[in-house]
C-alpha cells in the first residue's frame, strides 16, 4: 500500500469536493421536503384547487362610473346664510360675490400647511389669487389656484406669527371671497 502523504493537496481537494457534494445534496433534500410540508410552490391540480377555494382577496372587474356634473360642495341659495364660526377658520358669512373660502385649520405651527378650499359657482376656469392682510392692506401671496367643477383647493405655508387673514380674488373680475383667519405659532 502506498502512503497518503505522497499527494496531500490533491487528496485534500478530493475530500473537500466530496464533503461539499454531500452537504449540498442534504440541503437540497431538506429544502424540497420543507416546501412540500409548507405547501410552497405549485404545479399539480391539487395546489391550484386549494388556492382557489381559499381566496382571501377578490378584485371585481373595473366598470365605468359617471362623474358628477355639478359641484362637489354646494350652498343652497334659498337656505338662510350659514354662519361660519371662527373655529372652522372662516368669517361670519360667505362673500356676496359668490366666492366662498374655508380654511382647513384654525391654528398651525410656523410653516405648517394651511388648506384653503372653497366654492365659486360662477367662476368655472377662473384663476384665483391668494392674498394676506398685512399692515392694513391686502397683499398678493405667492399662490394662485384655478377653479374646476365650481370648486378650488390649494394650501399656503407661512412663518409670520399671530393671526393671519387670507382671502382669494378672481384675477379677471376682481371678485373677492370672504376672509379666513388662521393663527400661526
Amino acid at each position: 500500500m502506498s502512503e497518503p502523504t505522497e499527494r496531500p493537496v490533491l487528496s485534500g481537494l478530493v475530500a473537500l469536493v466530496g464533503v461539499g457534494l454531500v452537504v449540498g445534496l442534504l440541503a437540497g433534500i431538506t429544502a424540497l421536503m420543507g416546501t412540500k410540508v409548507l405547501g410552497v410552490g405549485g404545479g399539480g391540480a391539487d395546489s391550484t384547487q386549494n388556492a382557489s377555494s381559499g381566496q382571501s382577496l377578490f378584485l371585481p372587474d373595473p366598470v365605468q362610473t359617471d362623474t358628477p356634473s355639478g359641484p362637489l360642495m354646494t350652498l343652497d341659495p334659498n337656505s338662510p346664510t350659514p354662519s361660519v364660526t371662527p373655529s372652522d377658520g372662516g368669517s361670519s358669512a360667505p362673500s356676496a360675490t359668490g366666492i366662498t373660502l374655508l380654511a382647513g385649520q384654525t391654528q398651525v405651527a410656523a410653516m405648517g400647511q394651511i388648506d384653503l378650499t372653497g366654492v365659486y359657482p360662477d367662476g368655472e376656469g377662473a384663476i384665483l389669487q391668494v392674498q394676506r392682510f398685512e399692515d392694513g392692506s391686502w397683499v398678493d401671496f405667492p399662490v394662485t389656484v384655478s377653479v374646476g367643477n365650481q370648486t378650488f383647493a390649494t394650501y399656503v405655508m407661512t412663518s409670520r406669527p399671530g393671526e393671519n387673514k387670507f382671502r382669494v380674488v378672481d384675477t379677471d373680475t376682481a371678485a373677492e371671497s370672504n376672509e379666513v383667519v388662521v393663527t400661526v405659532g
